[in-house]
């Protein structure tokens, strides 16, 4: 019998699998090594996060006040549905159930659970703000079945009613990834509410406040079992405004079912007591989420409600620029001899410039010609100043440049000059147009707050201040300014040219002025009217009856007539007549001067000195949830200023722009 030999194994073979089998157990005890010891920490600490969640506690942005600290703008308890991404579950799979209970669409849930995908996963999504309480109800329902869906507490933006001070106060929205992608927005995340416009915006960094954080322990299936610690918020901080609501209300009735600007101001600071543009919007449908029907309806309404016209509107002045004209005639020696005789126009470089008098003022020097807004005088004027010395001066004034007013978007205007037509237009100036620029036309375009402050430079002798809405003085301490409210700008202006065109303005409210129906009884009202054309005249009487085709009204006046106390001016869009534009900014002077005398006035009836702001309030507090010829046809008349009572109603809405002018 034969027997096979068995095989046997190399010992060279043995001897590999041996220290194979030993890389492999060294391997495995260096890594439970690394896991244990080297790593303990680290694998601590992400074990920590995974059960502990941070939940955001958010700030509530600072109140607005007036400058006697009345309350403008304050906030309102809401609660808002997040979204936590820091479980495994898969969030799609809840989408339809979560869309249901929050009346949202699947869809847009899905899509913002896409969108937020690259972000950290514990910073949550916001679903909905302000939801109703029954989503909430239904919320706390499904804690066991949707533990990844949760509500914070948010302070809504809770603004005055109508539009009131919509534009000088701005609104709010939540961050854009747009936004998200810029420097300045580098520090905030998908969710915060920022400041979009007006004081929200200037002075957002103040009143943002910081957020806070509360930390709570969850089990593998991410449901709070129970709470750890909590960072409070740091609330923003309070701003105080130079603005006096009284005086706003006046404004804002006096503009009331009418387009254009009032702003009110105090020449010796530069505080702005009032600013008032129309139309206006509602800040309230911003809060939240503004409908895109809503967006598209305000960005496309041709009277653009968004536009704060008091520093945005970019006009020409009529012939309020006469001030200006008579001012730099008297420098430079030209006003103080100056007559002409006025036959209803006048012949410049072979063209006839006509009055808007068509039968002519007469004989006239410089005082005649500022109280009766005689245009031959201001031609003849402008011809021998040239467009270069009227640039000079309107410039020193301000006209053409910023003011500096602390609100974002601020327009610079035109100032018209030899250099700047070559530098723009690559063309000569022709001395022609010279002649419509005496007279507040052609090239020349200004806000109104440039031409309060050059007005109210001329009333206080040359001395310009800055513009502001904000009292630095209330300001936290460490911000820095970006503007500088104290600075003040003297400018030459000669004594007797000062008395002279100053008293000159205070007889343009008299009988022989252009606005006498605009006279206030026992106030020195200094000021001046002005009509601008919008198109030529030639054009205009192709339609005659086309209100987008009517003279722009201006005033602007000042109480006393030097050295006053406030200044105010008006742009009447449509209004024709300057004596018009005249009766609305003597309403405001006169609730001014009536409350620095502690009279009850008309303003008060409806609303006392001590405004109860929350009745401006929005219901939301209670159920959160050139042809160079110039037109200024302001004709003598009988007629009184009549105060008109002012209610803020919530439910009356504004008349239409193209409403008769009249008087209130």
């Amino acid at each position: 019998m034969m027997f096979r030999h068995e095989e046997k194994v190399s010992p060279v073979r043995l001897t590999a699998v041996q220290y194979i089998v030993l890389l492999i157990f060294l391997l495995l005890a260096y890594g439970l090594w690394r896991l244990q010891v080297m790593h303990s920490d680290e694998y601590a600490l992400l074990a920590e996060k995974n059960r502990v969640r941070n939940v955001p506690i958010l700030a509530p942005r600072g109140k607005i006040l007036d400058r006697e600290g009345r309350t403008i703008v304050d906030n309102y308890p809401s609660f808002s549905a997040l979204l936590l991404r820091d479980s495994s579950r898969d969030l799609n799979s809840d989408a339809e159930t979560i869309a249901r209970g929050l009346h949202l669409n699947p869809d847009e849930v899905r899509l913002r659970i896409r969108r937020f995908a690259s972000m950290p996963q514990y910073q949550p999504i916001f679903l909905k703000e302000d939801i109703t309480p029954d989503e909430l109800s239904f919320i706390e329902a499904h804690k066991n079945e949707l533990p990844e869906l949760e509500t914070i507490m948010a302070h809504r933006r809770l603004y005055p009613r109508n539009g009131f001070m919509a534009h000088l106060v701005g609104y709010v929205g939540e961050v854009t990834e747009d936004m998200l992608n810029q420097p300045q927005f580098e520090l905030y995340n998908p969710g915060d509410v920022v400041g979009v416009s007006g004081v929200e915006k200037q002075y957002n960094a103040l009143l943002m406040g910081k957020n806070g954080s509360r930390r709570a322990i969850v089990n593998s299936k991410g449901r709070e079992v129970s709470r750890l610690d909590e960072t409070p918020a740091e609330p923003g901080k309070q701003l105080k405004l130079t603005v006096d609501i009284d005086l706003q209300i006046a404004a804002e009735q006096a503009i009331e079912g009418k387009n254009g600007a009032v702003i009110a101001m105090d020449p010796h600071t530069g505080e702005i007591l009032a600013m008032v543009s129309r139309p206006t919007f509602d800040p309230n449908d911003f809060r939240i989420k503004i409908s895109r029907d809503e967006w598209n309806k305000l960005i496309t309404d041709p009277d653009k409600p968004l536009l704060n016209k008091a520093i945005q509107a970019q006009l020409a002045p009529g012939s309020t620029f006469k001030i200006l004209m008579a001012i730099a005639g008297w420098q430079e020696g030209l006003a103080q001899n100056l007559k002409v005789n006025c036959g209803g126009g006048a012949m410049f470089y072979g063209r006839r410039f006509g009055c808007w008098v068509k039968t002519g003022h007469g004989a006239v020097d410089l005082t005649k010609a500022i109280y009766q807004s005689c245009d031959v005088f201001f031609y003849t004027l402008a011809e021998k100043l040239g467009i270069d010395r009227i640039a000079k001066y309107a410039t020193a004034f301000g006209l053409g440049q910023k003011t500096g007013v602390d609100l974002p978007n601020e327009v610079a205007g035109v100032m018209p000059s030899e250099e700047w037509k070559i530098r723009n237009f690559k063309q000569k100036w022709f001395a022609g147009e010279t002649i419509s620029v005496g007279i507040g036309q052609g090239a020349i375009a200004i806000t109104p707050i440039q031409l309060m402050r050059a007005i109210s430079a001329i009333s206080m002798q040359g001395r310009m201040v800055v513009p502001h809405v904000i009292n630095p003085t209330n300001l936290p301490s460490g911000y820095v300014q970006t503007t500088n409210y104290s600075e003040v700008k003297s400018i030459p202006v000669d004594s007797s040219g000062w008395n002279t065109v100053t008293d000159a303005m205070s007889r343009v409210l008299l009988p022989e002025g252009t606005a006498p129906s605009a006279h206030v009884p026992g106030v020195d009202i200094a000021g001046k009217t002005g009509s601008a054309q919008i198109v030529s005249l030639a054009l205009r009487a192709k339609h005659q009856n086309n209100a987008d085709f009517a003279q722009n009204g201006w005033f602007v006046g000042f109480t006393p007539r030097r050295n006053p106390d406030i200044v105010v001016c008006v742009l009447f869009e449509g209004g024709e007549h300057g004596k018009l534009a005249a009766r609305l900014a003597t309403q405001v002077i006169k609730a001014y001067v009536d409350k620095k005398q502690r009279i009850p006035t008309k303003v008060a009836d409806a609303a006392p000195t001590r405004v109860e702001v929350s009745s401006l309030w929005t219901d939301s507090s209670s159920n959160p949830g050139t042809d160079g010829k110039s037109s200024d046809p302001d004709e003598a008349n009988g007629d009184h200023l009549q105060a008109g009572r002012f209610v803020v109603d919530v439910a009356r809405r504004h008349a239409s722009a193209a409403a008769a002018p009249g008087i209130h």
